[in-house]
């Protein structure tokens, strides 16, 4: 008979991979003290992910059950992260384990809207810019003409006061 925090934990985290439609990093944290861990939390919650820590076996059955593919690399400790932005949770994933000297949480694998990622790929993932420096880049490039329609405009405008004025000067004297 299944144990009854299992079987809650196996609800729970069916429900995580349901609403985030199969999309979450499997990283190693073993060997974060229960501080780092927490740390870790908050870096994630910044960054709009979250880390949720389930044995393999629950994984592994979660993951079948909703049709999933195994991922590889579902060995030893394993938490998933899940996130909203798959960028902006590497980006975290990657700088808290750059200031952690054991290099630790460490990327494993995941899945990308069902697509199966290996650690490579998650880590060049948080190479690329997240949503919000793509929009801003997006948002330069909309500006941009209308910025320089404005300094043409303007432009006009300065050369007809110059002319103006010139024309008074010329008037007065």
């Amino acid at each position: 008979m299944p144990n009854k925090r299992n079987v809650e934990l196996l609800a729970a985290l069916k429900e995580n991979l349901e609403r985030a439609h199969g999309s979450f990093f499997l990283v190693n944290y073993q060997g974060l003290s229960a501080k780092e861990t927490y740390s870790l939390r908050q870096a994630l919650k910044e960054k709009g992910a979250r880390l949720f820590v389930a044995k393999n076996t629950l994984i592994r059955i979660a993951l079948k059950e909703l049709g999933l593919p195994e991922l590889p690399g579902l060995q030893g400790p394993s938490a998933l992260v899940f996130y909203q932005d798959p960028v902006a949770a590497a980006k975290a994933l990657k700088e808290f384990a750059q200031k952690n000297p054991k290099g630790i949480p460490e990327a494993k694998s995941g899945l990308l809207q069902g697509q199966v990622l290996a650690a490579k790929d998650v880590a060049a993932l948080a190479e690329l810019p997240t949503m919000d420096e793509l929009r801003a880049e997006l948002l330069g490039v909309l500006q941009a003409p209308m910025a320089e329609l404005l300094g043409v405009l303007g432009g006009v405008a300065r050369e007809l006061v110059g002319i103006l004025e010139a024309y008074a000067e010329k008037k007065a004297a």
